[in-house]
């Protein structure tokens, strides 16, 4: 992500509420992308807290979906760890 600082993305819980996020990093695991996010509340701490998503463009806008399947969570995990 080249010259895009802070992106903002608001998504909304289960419970209904807004939670603010800073786009870090997008990455590409198994031809299929990621958004690495950091919770905007946590940005002054000294180990935030990243948030994985995945990733599906449609159009021209991406939608940001939770990732269900523990098998593809700890792959992910695994590939944003080794980086």
């Amino acid at each position: 992500m080249e010259n895009e600082e802070n992106q903002l993305i608001e998504t909304v819980d289960e419970n209904g509420n807004v939670i603010t996020f800073e786009l870090y990093d997008i990455v590409e695991v198994d031809e299929q992308e990621y958004a690495l996010l950091l919770p905007s509340e946590d940005m002054d701490k000294e180990d935030p807290e990243l948030v994985i998503m995945r990733l599906t463009k449609e159009g021209e806008e991406y939608i940001f979906e939770t990732i269900d399947s523990d098998e593809e969570f700890e792959k992910v995990a695994n590939y944003v760890e080794s980086l």
